[in-house]
């Protein structure tokens, strides 16, 4: 079964890497094949004994998307075993002729994330492990519980985040955040690149990747983790603080992308009361105007949100249709970014300075792009637009920002 699939020469060392660690991290470059990798690992391991897994991502229309409707499918196909595992579209789980269980998880969801939690799995994959936070990560931890025939794995993958997020910590300071040491005899970590699963990857893709920007490419095609070299946001400006009850507004800000296989679309979720500001909620994701704007919708209804202010650079009056074809009855607001990024962010990072905004949690990704923003990044960072669109819209700023249309 093992060799019915031909793996690459890197997916062979990371594959050595995961057999002699309980944990271990696969990070680097986009579509390198971490993913494939760790999930046909898994697979391997469900048909070899009875065992239940786990596989996890901070959003659950994410992990459904990409690994439920994509990848999955593609493993079985190629294993020949797609008319034999079954997929629960009610509980999200596979199942396995030998009895065995592979679940599906977003770990946004707080009843489903205790439900599944409650659970104890022989393989544990956190994938986009940049949006998890550590203390989920803690919490999977006491999780892991394989049958006595096999040995319990955790395995997380991730495009590299700043060097301030919790994995850079543990895999490559070899520091727990709380400054206890890593033990040197687990906690395996191996990168991975496009160059090493060329075979996989059309010149249409690479060429893609090419095109962004400095610090992008650095992340995305070389693998590297960012430094907090940004203009506007210090890290030590942005806290958490429980969310009060009866919030005055609650704004959806929306940055749409302008490619469907680029740039995210920025869904950010923000809120006041009695003058402080709130960010509530990331939603950001990749995906066309039909898959965003569901995402838009939802978000709106979870947070009883006031009205959704989006960007009208990218695809005009479109942009306004397709959110309300979404959701009936949805309140939307059409702006024009008139003046540079810098100038409109300015007054938003100015109210982070005199602690008056608070994120509800640790928004992983939104928080790096605030913090190593440049004005010579050319690519739009489209969750901090997202946020500088939502709490505009909220905060009392007097210089005038936008062209309201």
């Amino acid at each position: 079964m093992i060799n019915k699939i031909k793996l690459t020469e890197i997916q062979k060392k990371a594959r050595l890497v995961v057999s002699k660690n309980k944990i271990t991290l696969l990070y680097g470059g986009s579509r390198s094949g971490k993913t494939f990798f760790i999930l046909y690992l898994i697979v391997f391991r469900a048909l070899m004994i009875e065992s239940r897994h786990l596989i996890a991502r901070f959003r659950f229309n994410h992990i459904k998307q990409s690994i439920c409707f994509d990848t999955m499918p593609k493993i079985f196909k190629m294993l020949g075993i797609q008319e034999q595992v079954i997929l629960n579209k009610s509980d999200w789980f596979y199942k396995f002729p030998n009895g065995s269980k592979i679940w599906i998880a977003g770990l946004d969801d707080k009843e489903r994330t205790e439900k599944i939690l409650g659970n104890e799995y022989a393989t544990i994959f956190l994938n986009e492990g940049s949006q998890i936070s550590y203390d989920t990560f803690e919490t999977v931890l006491t999780r892991l519980n394989p049958p006595s025939k096999m040995s319990g794995k955790i395995i997380i993958d991730y495009n590299p985040p700043s060097i301030h997020h919790w994995g850079y910590k543990i895999f490559n300071d070899r520091k727990f955040p709380d400054n206890r040491k890593v033990p040197d005899t687990d906690y395996g970590s191996i990168k991975m690149n496009p160059k090493d699963n060329l075979e996989n990857l059309s010149k249409e893709y690479l060429s893609t990747l090419e095109m962004l920007s400095e610090s992008k490419r650095k992340r995305f095609i070389d693998g590297d983790y960012s430094l907090d070299n940004g203009s506007l946001w210090r890290r030590g400006w942005i806290k958490n603080k429980d969310i009060p009850e009866s919030l005055e507004r609650v704004v959806i800000g929306v940055d749409p992308t302008g490619t469907v296989g680029g740039d995210e679309c920025g869904i950010i979720a923000v809120g006041m009361k009695k003058g402080e500001f709130f960010v509530l909620d990331d939603f950001s994701m990749n995906g066309t105007p039909a898959e965003w704007s569901s995402e838009v919708a939802t978000i709106y209804q979870k947070w009883n949100a006031d009205l959704v202010v989006a960007e009208k650079n990218y695809g005009g009056d479109m942009v306004e249709s397709t959110i309300k074809n979404a959701l009936f009855g949805i309140n939307v607001k059409l702006i024009v970014s008139s003046r540079s990024k810098i100038l409109r962010a300015e007054p938003i990072s100015a109210l982070y300075e005199r602690n008056l905004v608070f994120h509800r949690t640790n928004f992983n990704e939104l928080e790096d792009e605030m913090c190593m923003y440049t004005p010579e990044i050319t690519i739009s960072p489209n969750r901090l637009d997202a946020v500088v669109f939502g709490l505009t819209e909220l905060s009392t700023v007097e210089i005038s920002i936008f062209d309201v249309i």
